[in-house]
């Protein structure tokens, strides 16, 4: 480790990635503490899937990625889309059902997308994103580009037919696929443990010979650097990669889940180790003063509650837009 920076030395170039990095990572926390409350207050509807303890890998992952390279998400993909760069207030917007929302208020919290920033969608269905993003692969490759494809999967979702189809297809055609499995140790309210035959993600993964590389997530640093190597790896021609990320999430499978089927304390030794306070740990050795620290939490959220007082004001959309946008080859007649 880099010895701390004395007063008044200009921080590192590493320190200063990582702190930015840090500010998405409490901008994606504050996003999501904040549709929670939307939710309980009646301003959401549907179900909110928060990614709170899960931060860095996003965060790690899209910040070694190109604006025009694409990720497919899942249905806990708030932060993947903010990693990405999609607009914090258009994704309040859609969450309230709103005009302005990335998809036009009328997709909700688990099918957000924003083609703007590469970001395919959000995806109820376990496991199918890695469908979607097999064939995302497929596409960049046929088309010739020099795009990376990253897809974020649970643990859960490695139990499902789509994942091995998609590993198989990945790696038979030698597509540019970042799998990133955020294993959370949980699928929906079940340890995954509990359901899971053999060794696990990573060697289900090696089993169709992709590269593995397996990290700590809550490692802002670590995951930061395993990224890298692999979105690397997979731009200079070397085919599908798996990143294998351990994490936890600090809330229930939704945000109203209480987490009761947890054993009694692992939500408090759990705290220890979450992402934003290790990261917040490793600035404060590195000189980052606890004003600047303090000032990018206080950034983070102003700029969430701009956006839920600005999804407040929208207007919700026009009845006439109920077909719009639902299909657009040989679309359905729409009711005058």
């Amino acid at each position: 480790m880099p010895p701390a920076a004395t007063a008044g030395t200009e921080r590192s170039n590493q320190t200063e990635r990582i702190f930015g990095m840090f500010k998405t990572m409490l901008l994606i926390r504050a996003f999501d503490e904040a549709a929670h409350q939307m939710l309980v207050e009646g301003l959401v509807h549907g179900s909110v899937h928060q990614s709170i303890g899960q931060e860095a890998i996003a965060v790690a992952v899209c910040g070694n990625m190109r604006r025009d390279d694409l990720i497919q998400s899942n249905h806990r993909g708030h932060a993947h889309a903010i990693a990405k760069g999609a607009n914090p207030t258009a994704m309040m917007k859609e969450l309230f059902g709103r005009v302005g929302g990335t998809n036009g208020g009328k997709g909700g919290s688990m099918h957000i997308a924003d083609f703007s920033v590469g970001m395919l969608g959000a995806n109820g269905i376990l496991a199918d994103g890695m469908s979607l993003a097999a064939g995302a692969a497929q596409a960049v490759t046929l088309k010739g580009e020099d795009k990376v494809v990253g897809v974020f999967v649970g643990d859960g979702s490695t139990n499902r037919g789509p994942f091995y189809e998609s590993l198989n297809w990945a790696k038979v055609f030698h597509l540019p696929l970042l799998v990133v499995c955020e294993d959370n140790g949980y699928a929906s309210t079940t340890a995954t443990s509990s359901v899971t035959s053999g060794g696990g993600p990573a060697v289900r993964a090696a089993s169709f010979d992709i590269p593995v590389v397996s990290v700590d997530g809550n490692d802002l640093r670590a995951v930061d650097a395993a990224a890298a190597e692999l979105i690397e790896r997979i731009r200079n021609g070397g085919g599908p990669q798996f990143l294998h990320a351990a994490t936890y999430r600090l809330t229930g499978h939704v945000s109203k889940d209480q987490g009761m089927y947890r054993p009694a304390g692992e939500f408090e030794q759990r705290w220890d180790h979450e992402p934003v306070r290790r990261c917040e740990a490793w600035l404060a050795e590195q000189g980052v003063s606890p004003g600047d620290i303090e000032a990018a939490h206080s950034a983070a959220q102003a700029a969430i509650a701009t956006s839920v007082a600005e999804a407040k004001l929208a207007p919700f959309p026009a009845p006439s837009l109920a077909y719009a946008d639902v299909q657009d080859v040989g679309g359905p007649s729409c009711p005058k």
